[in-house]
């Protein structure tokens, strides 16, 4: 279970990056953050990763109590949390392989159990023949399912994805979709922040409408709504603002 109290995080100068925001979000649920950039989305990921604390409020994510989390321990709550980027953050010197099982190893796993971590991973982003390669030599879709793999191969309950097709192409953001929900029937929390609004009205999944750091909307099976300042992006969208 993750739980918003009350929670508002202000940047520098006064900056709302959210005001107020209470909401829960049970284990096992798909997410949609939808809203104009800078609204908050990226904020409220960042959050959730114990990246920013909040300047007022609490986030409660199972035992751990963000607030409360000291420094040391951080690292607990981040084996709980994957999280995927559009810009994929791979290590470009290492193979499709070694991407994947440095997050095993780091999490300290016998060496005995990597490669099967890493092939069963592999084998569900649907990129097995590639473990050799170099993220050099793949597409940005593939290198978005690398990024999707290294972020679930450790089990984490929860699965971030900011802006997950961002840079792809429609028929190719599909593919990333459908791995998204695909983890999710397997029990693990999604929650996308996205301005795709073909990906959003298709899904009818639960959706979270941010603007000027406000939940606006939260519907159970949402639609991409626009804004008098926002133009449709279907195909994905400009990467959310630092809050």
């Amino acid at each position: 279970m993750i739980r918003f109290t009350d929670v508002s995080k202000f940047y520098p100068g006064k900056i709302p990056g959210i005001v107020d925001l209470s909401v829960e979000i049970p284990d096992g649920e798909f997410v949609f953050l939808i809203g104009p950039s800078g609204s908050g989305k990226t904020t409220i990921l960042r959050l959730l990763i114990r990246d920013l604390l909040p300047t007022s409020g609490n986030i409660v994510i199972d035992e751990y109590d963000l607030k409360k989390l000291t420094p040391k321990n951080i690292h607990l709550l981040r084996r709980k949390v994957g999280i995927v980027f559009q810009d994929f953050k791979l290590l470009m010197d290492r193979t499709v392989y070694e991407n994947v099982a440095m997050v095993l190893e780091i999490l300290g796993k016998p060496v005995k159990d990597i490669p099967d971590g890493v092939k069963n991973v592999l084998e569900l982003v649907g990129l097995l023949d590639k473990k050799d390669v170099f993220p050099i030599q793949l597409s940005a879709g593939e290198m978005q399912r690398v990024s999707i793999a290294r972020a679930i191969v450790g089990g984490p309950k929860m699965l971030l994805a900011d802006e997950p097709t961002g840079n792809l192409d429609p028929e190719t953001s599909w593919g990333i979709i459908d791995i998204l929900e695909e983890i999710n029937r397997l029990g693990t929390t999604v929650i996308v922040a996205s301005h795709n609004a073909d990906v959003v009205n298709r899904l009818k999944r639960r959706t979270i409408t941010i603007e000027h750091g406000h939940v606006v909307r939260d519907e159970e099976k949402g639609h991409y709504h626009l804004t008098k300042h926002e133009k449709k992006e279907p195909k994905g969208g400009k990467h959310d603002a630092a809050h």
